[in-house]
């Protein structure tokens, strides 16, 4: 019995030392610092700037060409102070655009005759500039797809007009938006300091409402469909 009693009198002396050493239940001090977050730089909020941060906005900034131009976006915000947790990508399909045009003029003789052709049969046209391979050549209609420049193409060619083709003006790209919907006010502040040369052609700018959508379809200055029945046009 007294042997016991010694043997449960040195396990607790040894538990004693061990808690107040710190090898159980508390880390030694070392370990205290090294989870300290840079205390330093820790900031006291006067009221006006406690204020702030309790405000919100909604603020999107965009469009953003390719996913080149979002990362550089990223890179930027974070560059500046700007926290990446809030903001959200929002992606924009383009489709591209896609054209009816004339084939490439042999001589402005040839040209002439088509331009008078096409007044003559109320046909509206231009000529096409985005495209330096192909001219000189007149554009008659945009289209958002290029089964959509076809058709009207197709339309054409039973009213006997010759000649033309489809051409793509634009490749289909995915743009961008980054938004934030809840940025607080110091953060607004931030953003609103930098130069907008910082974003490229992008703009900073409030959300609109909904989300960015697919882009709308390319309109037609000039509809072939429309135009009057007539005679064949060679």
């Amino acid at each position: 019995m007294l042997r016991a009693l010694v043997v449960l009198l040195l396990l607790a002396n040894l538990a004693a030392l061990v808690w107040t050493q710190g090898w159980v239940g508390k880390p030694a001090p070392d370990a205290h610092m090294a989870q300290q977050l840079e205390p330093q730089r820790l900031q006291l909020l006067n009221a006006q700037r406690a204020t702030r941060l309790q405000q919100r906005s909604c603020v999107e900034l965009g469009p953003l060409d390719g996913e080149e131009a979002l990362r550089q976006a990223r890179q930027a915000l974070q560059r500046n102070g700007i926290s990446l947790a809030v903001w959200q990508p929002q992606m924009q399909e383009q489709g591209g655009v896609w054209a009816v045009a004339t084939i490439r003029m042999p001589s402005k003789d040839f040209q002439a005759r088509k331009e008078e052709t096409y007044r003559r049969m109320r046909l509206p046209f231009e000529p096409l500039t985005v495209l330096p391979d192909e001219q000189p050549s007149l554009l008659l209609s945009r289209h958002p797809s290029q089964a959509a420049a076809q058709a009207a193409l197709d339309a054409l060619e039973q009213r006997s007009f010759k000649g033309l083709r489809v051409l793509q003006l634009e490749a289909p790209q995915r743009r961008y938006f980054l938004r934030a919907q809840t940025l607080d006010g110091l953060q607004f502040e931030k953003l609103r300091a930098l130069p907008a040369s910082t974003w490229g052609s992008a703009l900073v700018s409030a959300c609109s409402a909904p989300a960015p959508q697919a882009a709308s379809a390319a309109s037609a200055p000039a509809s072939a469909a429309s135009a009057p029945a007539s005679g064949a046009v060679r």
